[in-house]
């Protein structure tokens, strides 16, 4: 059984990551999405909530895991008895980032390689931390990120 993980913060997860998801999953027997907790990071979701909203935003993709996760993602990777790591790209930004990380991976763990997939073009602009700046000044996010996101952010707005 070919196993993948995508880790990642998700914080939120936007409709670029779940069309990364849908394509990778058709390339492996298992995709496990890791929400990775980074104890040096503010979230603006709790893991919980983003454990959640992938959940619901995934449910038609019927070879998904959802699983949350800290510390060295080789030893994730290799305790889900995975061998591949997904990583999306949007941009040459992305990928001269992902290219270091996937050559550290490579430096704990010859044995998990890396794929690189890019998004839709439709999405090249859609980041996470492009859709908290625009929801912190009330900006439309509608497309951007799946139903349960965009509701979870408006019903934080109408709270502060």
């Amino acid at each position: 059984m070919k196993i993948a993980v995508f880790p990642g913060s998700f914080d939120p997860v936007t409709n670029g990551h779940i069309d990364i998801f849908e394509r990778a999953s058709q390339m492996f027997d298992e995709l496990i999405v890791g929400v990775f907790h980074n104890i040096n990071k503010k979230p603006f979701f709790s893991v919980e909530d983003r454990v959640k909203f992938l959940t619901e935003a995934t449910a038609h993709i019927s070879n998904i895991k959802i699983d949350a996760f800290d510390g060295l993602l080789n030893e994730y990777v290799r305790a889900k008895q995975a061998s591949v790591i997904v990583r999306g790209l949007r941009t040459v930004t992305d990928f001269e980032y992902e290219f270091q990380r996937a050559q550290m991976m490579r430096h704990l763990d010859s044995g998990i390689e890396t794929i690189f997939m890019t998004t839709n073009p439709k999405y090249a602009f859609v980041s996470s931390s492009g859709v908290r700046e625009l929801s912190n000044f009330n900006g439309e996010i509608k497309g951007l990120v799946p139903n349960c996101v965009e509701l979870a952010i408006k019903k934080r707005a109408r709270q502060l």
